[in-house]
């Protein structure tokens, strides 16, 4: 299967071919090889007829004429000769056997009573009376012995001619029915292959979080059904959530309005601990109001840029390294990348945070790939086990379960960096260092796909 190439068109064409291909030739064989027994079976007949109808001819001229007239009847595929004296039967097989007894049924009845025997050879096995012609000295030949008078016999040995090649015919009809079959094949595979490819497109840009498009809804009924249903549930998707974002953005600024009259309300509380415990508490609902908003903006909102990334990865680093946070950054050329900005640099900022907080540090670097840009940021912390690496990226899931700001966040964090790299057409993947840490690798498209849609 590697053989073949990967897209269904070509697929489609190459399997009809050869399949008419085969089936022309199996046709023809099996045609050939009946019409070359049928050609047999009467050629033999038609040897013996012969050998028997020159043996009687040889009984009726002079003696010294036989030897002449046996040459003169000679050709390309014919030898004829005579042999006087005692002729001892050579064995036959069965086959062999079955052909002497027809010679004799030919033979007129004086000449059937002498013995007959048939021999089935290859055709270098038998020597050349007649120098003058030149049968084949390859395939398959017959020697007939047959008597003439008591003493006399004649031997006749036929050489099958070389097979005939395929008619021309034949060859010309394989050609035009895989031409037709072709032509068919790849008219189906094109209204089959081309709105499947679109399918295939759009489910890929709305798994990267992207807005899919439309698909054109054509083709035979299973892939035009195929088609609508996609738009269907595309359309679906798309609006629950939209209505979900707007559910959580209406919910994030209706908190904003109690938040700040309850702060300004605090202002009022004469005791001093109890106002800033409920102050503290305050700026938790703040901060988790915030993060709340940023994962209900998620992607899209903001317009795609050139910039050069390993500038922007530069300037977050700097921005923690001045709060005195203990960040590293290796250093990089240039990187140039078309994405929204500020997305990334909140997802930047919120792995390395995420290393600052768990893994006492972050070290951040910049890898290139063929087509994109990795954004690896290390720590040295306990890491995370297998079976929480994805679970982690669900919103509000935090693997401190104190459910304290100070030591687990909101547990929006890596929900939003997760929905920020697919949404650009990448990934985070998290995996642990065999020295010890957590490592975290977004991967970034340097042309997204989804951006001539978003």
């Amino acid at each position: 299967m590697r053989l073949l190439p990967r897209t269904l068109g070509m697929q489609l064409v190459i399997v009809t071919s050869v399949a008419v291909l085969l089936s022309n030739m199996a046709v023809a064989v099996w045609f050939e090889l009946g019409d070359e027994k049928h050609s047999e079976t009467a050629l033999t007949e038609r040897l013996l007829d012969r050998s028997a109808s020159v043996a009687t001819l040889m009984s009726l001229i002079p003696p010294k004429a036989r030897e002449a007239a046996a040459q003169t009847l000679s050709g390309n595929f014919w030898n004829f000769q005579i042999r006087t004296g005692k002729v001892t039967p050579q064995p036959m097989d069965a086959e062999e056997a079955k052909l002497a007894a027809r010679v004799r049924e030919m033979l007129p009845p004086k000449l059937a009573k002498l013995p007959v025997t048939v021999h089935l050879r290859a055709a270098q096995e038998f020597d050349n009376p007649h120098p003058d012609h030149h049968p084949p000295r390859m395939g398959n030949a017959i020697e007939i012995t047959v008597p003439v008078v008591r003493n006399t016999v004649l031997v006749a040995q036929f050489f099958h001619p070389p097979m005939a090649p395929w008619p021309t015919e034949v060859l010309l009809a394989a050609f035009v029915a895989i031409v037709v079959a072709s032509t068919a094949a790849a008219y189906i595979a094109r209204r089959v292959a081309r709105p499947l490819s679109e399918l295939a497109a759009a489910a890929s840009v709305a798994a990267r979080g992207g807005s899919a498009p439309h698909v054109t809804e054509v083709g035979p009924d299973d892939v035009r059904n195929a088609a609508v249903a996609f738009n269907a549930m595309n359309d679906q998707v798309t609006r629950t959530l939209a209505s979900q974002r707007h559910l959580l953005s209406a919910v994030g600024h209706d908190l904003r309005t109690p938040i700040t009259a309850m702060r300004i309300s605090l202002e009022f509380v004469e005791e001093a601990e109890l106002r800033e415990r409920l102050l503290k508490n305050l700026d938790e609902l703040q901060d988790l109001t915030e993060a709340v908003l940023s994962a209900a903006r998620g992607t899209g909102g903001e317009t795609w840029r050139q910039v050069d990334l390993a500038a922007l990865v530069d300037s977050v680093c700097a921005d923690l390294d001045d709060l005195g946070e203990p960040v590293t950054w290796a250093g990089h050329a240039s990187a140039p990348i078309n994405c929204r900005p500020n997305e990334i640099r909140r997802a930047v900022r919120n792995l390395v945070e995420n290393a600052v907080a768990y893994g006492k540090r972050a070290d951040v670097r910049l890898e290139e790939l063929p087509s994109a840009y990795e954004i690896v940021v290390e720590d040295e912390g306990p890491g995370i086990n297998e079976e929480d690496r994805l679970r982690v990226f669900e919103p509000f899931v935090r693997l401190e379960g104190s459910r304290n700001a100070d030591t687990g966040g909101s547990g929006l964090g890596l929900t939003l960096v997760k929905a920020i790299a697919e949404g650009h057409g990448g990934q985070i993947v998290l995996e642990n260092r065999a020295e010890g840490g957590l490592r975290a690798r977004m991967r970034l498209l340097r042309e997204p796909q989804s951006k001539a849609r978003a």
